[in-house]
């Protein structure tokens, strides 16, 4: 009994470890990124010209879009010099400003006719999506997907492979 107890622990182990990344939203990986649409930017429209720019599908009242705000501000000042950080929402400009904690400290718009949400197909938020300086999708999916986190080496390893 104890033998088969932990055999069945084991394969339960090796299957979660073996799963393919899930994501909420149409696979674009390695494929020209829709165009950046939005209704309205709620800061400067950023320069992106020569740029890696990674795009946060995101919601006031999503808690884990919410706790990935401190990290995408990290990204943004990590790597300035390579990186735009882009946060769009499909909520009003009135209730994406009210929120006021945590602060965003990069680009920020809206979409509330979803048409970048619904190019891509989103059913799930947060979702991001890395963009290199050529218009393609080299990371794409929820970013603190245990196994699968966009983390700063991730994106580091993604400009260095990828910078003009």
């Amino acid at each position: 009994m104890k033998n088969t107890l932990l055999l069945l622990a084991c394969l339960f182990v090796i299957n979660a470890f073996s799963q393919d990344k899930k994501l909420w939203a149409k696979s674009v990986i390695n494929q020209k990124a829709p165009k950046l649409q939005v209704e309205k930017w709620l800061t400067d429209k950023p320069d992106t010209k020569g740029k890696f720019v990674l795009i946060d599908f995101w919601a006031t009242w999503c808690g884990p879009c919410r706790r990935a705000i401190p990290d995408l501000n990290k990204f943004k000042t990590e790597f300035e010099k390579d990186l735009i950080v882009i946060g769009i929402s499909d909520e009003t400009q009135e209730k994406v400003e009210s929120m006021v904690n945590p602060k965003m400290d990069y680009y920020s718009a809206i979409d509330t006719e979803r048409k970048i949400y619904d190019s891509l197909e989103i059913q799930g938020i947060p979702h991001c999506v890395l963009i290199d300086p050529n218009g393609i999708v080299r990371w794409e999916g929820y970013p603190t997907l245990t196994g699968f986190e966009l983390t700063s080496e991730v994106i580091k390893d993604i400009i260095e492979k990828y910078k003009l």
